[in-house]
């Protein structure tokens, strides 16, 4: 048994992605802004590494969160490399950070810094991480993870999540990459919002190898 598959987090990480699979029909007016968008437009803004503070602020009552697999990928990567020190950038309503901070304690114990632009988005996964008894192993950032996640970090950092405005994993990154060890990994959901960022993660002479999974979730090893 571990932490992920027993209550409280168990029953609760599926009320929240039950939560998620509802989140469209429950916020019409998010629908219909989102649905009024062209195809070019979308993807403009979710490639934009200066209107995504307006994006995500009418996005906030949406949870934004990881796929039930990719939660579960993380889970098991935070396991297998008894990851002690996680960096998350997008903690949205605090789902991928309940499956990492069980990794953790289930690990032995660490430290978990998650970045969230939306203060709404924060108290909802505060509140989340309290209801399954894992916060005290939570250090949440409220604000732009630029500023952020761009001062005191710990020395050495075993995974990072990038889940959040995508035109900014790349720059992101470059925050945190100095902090992580050979061997770490970085996890980065919808990847293909990204091409900059894959360019660089699948590029060795960059210090990484890196392989798609599931279609959109790039996961990539620090080799130097």
């Amino acid at each position: 048994m571990t932490t992920l598959t027993t209550a409280p987090v168990a029953p609760l990480i599926a009320e929240l992605f039950a939560q998620a699979e509802n989140a469209w029909s429950a916020t019409p007016s998010v629908a219909t802004y989102w649905s009024a968008l062209t195809v070019p437009e979308r993807d403009r803004l979710m490639r934009s590494t200066t209107d995504y503070a307006d994006l995500y602020a009418r996005l906030k009552d949406l949870p934004l969160a990881v796929s039930p697999q990719t939660g579960t990928l993380l889970y098991m990567l935070a396991r297998a490399t008894r990851a002690r020190s996680i960096v998350e950038f997008g903690t949205s309503f605090g789902v991928s950070t309940l499956h990492l901070a069980a990794a953790l304690r289930d690990n032995g114990g660490g430290r978990l810094i998650t970045s969230e632009f939306e203060p709404s988005k924060v108290a909802r996964a505060r509140a989340n991480l309290a209801a399954g008894g894992l916060d005290d192993l939570v250090e949440f950032r409220p604000g732009d993870a630029l500023e952020t996640l761009a001062v005191d970090l710990p020395e050495s950092v075993d995974l990072l999540l990038l889940d959040g405005a995508k035109g900014l994993y790349a720059a992101v990154l470059e925050l945190v990459e100095d902090r992580l060890r050979p061997g770490a990994l970085v996890v980065a959901d919808n990847a293909d919002f990204c091409p900059d960022y894959l360019e660089r993660v699948r590029s060795p002479e960059q210090g990484y190898l890196s392989v798609p999974f599931g279609g959109d979730v790039e996961v990539s090893m620090r080799i130097a």
